[in-house]
């Protein structure tokens, strides 16, 4: 055995202490839940977090695993500008996949790890309060015409009940939310899962909201891994856009975790979903892997 492993867990220690107690939101992309392995993988890294006493809470959406099962059943979907129509037949699937296949899978991961894991949607306790998102005017590409659009069934989130998410944290479990909220009328809608974790973790006043993606953080030059940004303060954050350094669907990405630290989430990551270990090492290490952004 490598004597020197034992390095990383004396390097973790000071943050297990630190972080004890404290409220991490995780958001899954779809990709991350897609791969059984993959999902394994991630479920043994979070048992590890909830096991030193970390309280964690999952928020997932699966976006493509609603587009595979509408092509197997021919319902047509409908995308505008990268936004999905929520059809009667696509909620009915959305309910489905969401609440049913994808937060089961994950459910049944963490039970092979020993951990309580409890699966919720954003309908249950009234977590999610939504109502349904205005049309929106959109420029047809091909005419040049403005098209009023109608989303659907998708909603925007109007506030966050979490007494329900504390209830369950307090006791000891681990609440699995997916994208699905309600109105007052018991209208169930397809919401945004970057949008509810943030809105959960402001909600929660958690330490990190850490969105687990495709990409392994936030680069400057999108192809060149040395522009990482490995941590940077809102203000610098704000900074490289200003400046026009950050560029592309960077910005976006950026913007979005400046407003959330500004909002009194203590630090945002994204971090690659599919690499082994990723979590563990932005967690417990000095040097992390993703990007992270903290306030100041």
């Amino acid at each position: 055995m490598h004597w020197e492993t034992l390095d990383l867990l004396r390097e973790s220690l000071p943050y297990i202490q630190k972080f004890q107690g404290k409220t991490f939101v995780v958001k899954f992309s779809g990709k991350v839940t897609e791969d059984k392995d993959n999902l394994a993988s991630l479920a043994e890294e979070l048992a590890l977090l909830h096991q030193v006493g970390i309280r964690v809470c999952v928020i997932h959406g699966g976006g493509k695993q609603l587009t595979e099962l509408a092509h197997k059943l021919g319902v047509v979907q409908t995308v505008i500008e990268g936004r999905r129509v929520t059809d009667d037949d696509t909620l009915e699937l959305a309910k489905m996949i969401f609440r049913g296949k994808i937060n089961t899978e994950i459910l049944a991961q963490f039970r092979r790890r020993g951990i309580r894991a409890v699966g919720l949607s954003g309908v249950d306790g009234g977590v999610v309060k939504a109502v349904k998102r205005p049309p929106k005017n959109v420029v047809n590409r091909e005419t040049g015409a403005t098209e009023s659009i109608d989303f659907g069934h998708v909603g925007d989130v109007v506030e966050i009940d979490a007494s329900l998410i504390n209830t369950l944290l307090d006791s000891g479990y681990l609440p699995i939310i997916s994208s699905l909220g309600a109105d007052n009328e018991g209208r169930v809608f397809n919401i945004n899962a970057d949008t509810i974790a943030s809105d959960v973790a402001v909600s929660l006043k958690a330490e990190k909201l850490i969105l687990l993606t495709d990409v392994n953080g936030i680069y400057l030059e999108e192809s060149d891994p040395s522009t990482k940004l490995s941590r940077v303060t809102s203000t610098e954050a704000k900074q490289l856009i200003d400046s026009g350094r950050a560029t592309g669907g960077m910005v976006p990405k950026l913007e979005n975790l400046i407003s959330l630290v500004g909002r009194g989430v203590r630090s945002a990551h994204i971090i690659s979903g599919t690499s082994r270990n990723a979590l563990l090492a932005e967690v417990f290490t000095d040097e992390g892997t993703g990007t992270m952004v903290v306030s100041g």
